[in-house]
């Protein structure tokens, strides 16, 4: 797959080095510390020297973020991005970035990200939060009590109402996702689970048990891009930014037209339609999934299916490594790691599968190939913003 010229670029841009930090249980580092471990380690996936970054793209760490983190990584950036929309931040600076390359504006864009979510709770550093705050357009929502998870458990059951999405449809999506993640040594939880399993869990959002929802780990990732003219020096194959799209919707369930909807519907629109391939044609999906709902109404958003046929989609192991549409193929935020704003381990391992890198959960097309394209696609708050990039070989 050759890669696309952005609309009107003069650069092509390519993912030279991915890397994870140390993630799931994490007990005795820093934030700071994860962004330094993966940093290193994707600029060593890269083979090239730090002294090519000119760019650098990180969030939710430091009070002037990204500042603070490229002092502590040793980069005094040209260009930098701290863009925060929640979970799809890193599909959105992923095309800012790539957008500047293109343009010259940058050369080389480090996005880094580490957070100690799980360890900071277990040594009671932070508490868990009900809301994101109470100032602005939330505040008439906040006094009733919408924790973020009820905001998606109403989204679930409103698809529910429409389509007649079951809940056994909605805890296929863990328990392939769990079946991925089996295979995954960074994977935090990796024993089998079954559709019975996650039905009869805890309740924590009806119609949301235990399984049905992410779990809380620790750990954080780096991706590096660069423009194509650093490539030919690179110990890695480079993977190719082909289209990027991003999209917000709403930040009020009140103002949120259609709760069976999600911004993905147009970002994905965008990412395919600048990268010149339709959904059709992708080997490999990289969903964000705080929620098992979130999976499936993205799927259909993407337009891998239509409307309201996701309940059917996910059923009979579709989304498996083996399956009609690869999904999730480390075990995503329901089984493998989520410390947080986890949409940059979709393009980790998006990038991991088209070079042929993830050991024992590789995918492969049906000839026996390494898969050529892969979409990631981040969502953040409740549902309130999506980006979308497409990658190819």
């Amino acid at each position: 797959m050759s890669p696309a010229t952005r609309s009107g670029s003069t650069r092509k841009v390519a993912v030279v080095g991915v890397a994870l930090s140390d993630c799931g249980r994490v007990d005795e580092a820093t934030p700071y510390t994860l962004h330094a471990q993966a940093a290193r380690r994707a600029l060593a996936d890269s083979g090239l020297s730090r002294d090519v970054i000119d760019g650098i793209a990180s969030a939710g760490l430091g009070t002037l973020a990204p500042v603070e983190v490229a002092e502590y990584l040793g980069l005094r950036p040209r260009w930098v991005d701290s863009t925060s929309v929640g979970g799809a931040t890193w599909e959105v600076m992923a095309a800012h970035a790539a957008d500047a390359i293109a343009a010259g504006h940058a050369n080389a864009v480090l996005l880094v990200y580490g957070s100690t979510a799980r360890a900071d709770i277990k040594a009671r550093r932070r508490t868990s939060n009900l809301s994101f705050g109470a100032r602005g357009p939330l505040q008439f929502e906040v006094p009733y009590g919408h924790s973020l998870i009820a905001k998606y458990a109403m989204a679930a059951r409103r698809h529910m109402h429409e389509y007649g999405t079951t809940l056994e449809q909605l805890a296929s999506v863990a328990v392939q996702a769990r079946t991925n993640a089996a295979t995954n040594p960074d994977a935090m939880f990796r024993d089998p689970i079954t559709v019975d399993e996650v039905l009869d869990g805890p309740m924590i959002a009806d119609p949301f048990t235990k399984l049905h929802c992410c779990i809380r780990s620790d750990g954080g990732c780096a991706v590096l891009l660069v423009a194509e003219d650093y490539v030919a020096d690179c110990a890695s194959e480079p993977v190719w930014v082909l289209g990027a799209g991003e999209h917000v919707s709403h930040t009020t369930m009140s103002e949120w037209d259609d709760f069976t909807v999600s911004p993905a519907a147009v970002s994905g629109r965008l990412a395919f339609e600048r990268a010149g391939v339709t959904p059709g044609e992708i080997d490999v999906a990289e969903i964000y999934d705080a929620f098992t709902y979130m999976t499936l109404v993205t799927l259909e958003d993407l337009g891998f299916c239509e409307k309201g046929e996701g309940g059917p989609f996910v059923e009979k192991g579709r989304l498996l490594r083996d399956g009609g549409l690869p999904t999730n193929t480390d075990g995503g935020g329901l089984s493998a790691q989520h410390p947080g704003m986890r949409g940059l381990f979709l393009l980790v391992e998006a990038v991991r599968q088209l070079r042929g890198q993830a050991g024992a959960g590789q995918v492969r097309r049906a000839d026996g190939t390494l898969p050529e394209l892969a979409v990631a696609s981040g969502t953040g708050g409740w549902f309130c913003s999506s980006g979308t990039v497409v990658l190819g070989r």
